[in-house]
């Protein structure tokens, strides 16, 4: 089977998008599936072409057996919210335009961190008449109106209906929890159109590829006790708690407590400045990393903070920063309710705080101090129950059953794993 991916993030870029993305799709190809990805020239969080990279009309690598196409786009930083939306405006027109030239594809898949990225694949469906699987990372616009980047407006309004027509024209839709799912039933989406695949860990990225005592060497931090975020920095994570947090600490005249925030994005800059204006001598920004010593980052802290605005919708979400730091055996603190709370509690894995407070997670810290041990827990159990190469498996059979039932003449089947003895699915996979 040919599948046709369109995910407008994908390596060297390091967010969980295009980490997911490859991930799966590295996978798939293994299975004996062609795969071919449609992205842009990687410049995330920054709006900066990476090294070695070009913003052309098109160009083309193959990356672990994936055939990669990159189109030109009007690439923008990860801040400002007309640049960005123009940015995904360009890619889904490239996109869907892009992948409706490919030959002989059997099946298209789009994701939707941003409804644009799922609106390319709903266009290429309608151009080439190729079945649709929509995989849903986030609930946009409502998250818009989360972070308070918009009022709601009849722009808000008619991009909700946009959103539901996106739904409407997806053949079936994956999302990354049940909390997600939960909401897409709520929007009139039926439930046996809905797999839930999460995000989940690859065994061999979780382990440090380089010695956490040597990170800690080399920022001073050896008496500290370190508590770092580790991923986007963007107005959804709201991390002036870590400023309110560190500004607690230093006005109680405690010099044992550092923060590290390890990455970038959109409220990177404004962070710093208000780090400066309260100098927080306390608080290091450490920037993006590469992939390879993110693990190392995550190990060599005492404490890892994920953290969400303390908004409804974010009770919806499981962030995939979760998983990598139970497998290396960090503590957390966990600054997100919900299905993600409930996960890391139950597994002995953190501690759970109040959203936005920054008392809250100064007693958290203590707490975690106190019995650090208590806390190293989890990594056999996201293994075992989060495991990339099972998850990947769990999407591509929802791919398979969606093309299966195309073949079928439109059929519809019910939603969840697909047995072995389904001869659709089976026949489909020898085709393949």
């Amino acid at each position: 089977m040919h599948i046709l991916f369109l995910s407008h993030n994908f390596p060297p870029e390091v967010n969980a998008l295009a980490t997911r993305t490859f991930e799966h799709c590295r996978r798939w190809v293994a299975q004996g599936h062609r795969v071919t990805v449609i992205t842009c020239a990687p410049n995330y969080p920054r709006g900066v072409v990476f090294p070695g990279y070009r913003n052309a009309w098109r160009t083309e690598e193959t990356m672990s057996g994936i055939r990669v196409v990159r189109v030109g786009t009007l690439i923008a930083a990860n801040e400002g919210l007309l640049r960005r939306t123009v940015y995904y405006l360009s890619y889904m027109l490239r996109a869907a335009f892009a992948g409706a030239a490919l030959r002989d594809v059997d099946v298209i898949v789009s994701s939707s961190p941003q409804f644009f990225g799922g609106w390319a694949g709903a266009l290429c469906k309608r151009i080439r008449r190729r079945p649709f699987v929509l995989e849903v990372r986030d609930l946009w616009p409502e998250s818009i109106l989360a972070v308070g980047a918009m009022e709601r407006t009849a722009f808000i309004r008619f991009l909700e209906w946009l959103e539901q027509r996106m739904y409407a024209a997806a053949d079936h839709i994956v999302t990354v929890g049940d909390g997600y799912r939960r909401q897409l039933v709520a929007r009139g989406v039926p439930p046996t159109k809905i797999d839930v695949v999460p995000n989940g860990i690859d065994a061999e990225s979780a382990r440090p590829r380089f010695d956490p005592r040597d990170v800690r060497r080399g920022l001073g931090a050896e008496r500290k006790f370190v508590c770092a975020y580790v991923g986007t920095i963007g107005m959804a994570h709201g991390l002036g708690v870590v400023l309110d947090a560190a500004e607690r600490a230093r006005l109680a005249g405690r010099r044992d407590v550092e923060f590290w925030l390890v990455g970038d994005g959109a409220e990177r800059r404004s962070l710093e400045r208000e780090a400066d204006r309260r100098r927080l001598d306390n608080v290091r920004f450490l920037g993006l990393v590469p992939r390879d010593r993110v693990a190392s980052y995550v190990a060599a802290a005492d404490a890892c903070l994920v953290h969400l605005r303390g908004a409804a919708l974010f009770e919806t979400v499981i962030p995939s920063k979760i998983f990598e730091t139970m497998a290396a055996e960090t503590p957390i603190v966990m600054g997100v309710r919900g299905d993600a709370c409930r996960i890391v509690v139950e597994q002995g894995a953190g501690v759970a705080m109040t959203p936005d407070d920054g008392e809250s997670l100064l007693q958290c810290l203590d707490r975690i101090a106190a019995n650090p041990g208590a806390y190293r827990n989890g990594r056999a159990f996201v293994l075992r129950e989060y495991n990339r190469d099972s998850l990947a498996l769990q999407m591509l059979d929802a791919i398979l059953r969606t093309a299966a039932r195309r073949d079928m003449g439109g059929v519809s089947a019910p939603g969840g794993p697909q047995t072995q003895s389904d001869p659709a699915m089976e026949s489909r996979r020898k085709a393949a």
